[in-house]
């Protein structure tokens, strides 16, 4: 029997990780990777941590926990903080945490990565994929293009979500995210 070859997972959170890990343990030998000090605040942060950490016993899949030094990340997205969401702020913020996954991956002589991140209909593969790419071709590893939310992706993490009792945000993690989210439910409300 061949080995499986190895694949390292920026994981989001573990709502997204629910089918996403499950979907590649199939076919690689998966290692997550909880890197997002995009998360604010820190409780969430923790909240999302520890869901991620039960998520990986579930499945039996390797977690590698990354800093939560978000002063790193706040200033590579501070000339884009007053900027929408699917905008050049996420898409620096993709790009800080594919570039620390990819980095990571060639550290550990992990030749593939991948996101999390796809599984979402907020994101934009596009960008993903591109950003994925550019961190694969800096650290001369891989990157594993696959938009998750196909083939029923994101219902089936929905599922996964509800079936291990995950908690499911209604915002990507940063303050300014969590911020249009408390706009969009006060207008909501009147």
């Amino acid at each position: 029997m061949t080995a499986k070859k190895a694949i390292f997972v920026h994981a989001c959170c573990a709502s997204c990780s629910s089918y996403v890990l499950a979907h590649l343990a199939e076919i690689y030998e998966t290692i997550a990777y909880y890197y997002n000090p995009n998360i604010h605040p820190e409780s969430e942060y923790r909240l999302r941590l520890d869901e991620m950490r039960r998520v990986c016993r579930r499945l039996d899949i390797e977690l590698v926990e990354g800093s939560y030094r978000n002063l790193r990340w706040w200033k590579e997205i501070a000339p884009f903080k007053d900027l929408s969401e699917k905008s050049e702020r996420c898409w620096a913020c993709y790009r800080f945490r594919l570039d620390a996954t990819a980095k990571k991956a060639a550290q550990f002589g992990i030749p593939l990565f991948t996101t999390t991140l796809s599984v979402s209909p907020h994101k934009v593969f596009e960008r993903i994929d591109a950003i994925g790419r550019e961190a694969a071709v800096r650290y001369g590893i891989e990157f594993l293009a696959e938009d998750f939310k196909k083939k029923n992706g994101f219902k089936i993490s929905v599922e996964r979500s509800r079936e291990m009792g995950l908690s499911r945000q209604d915002y990507c993690g940063c303050l300014m995210s969590l911020e249009e989210a408390r706009k969009r439910r006060d207008q909501d409300r009147d």
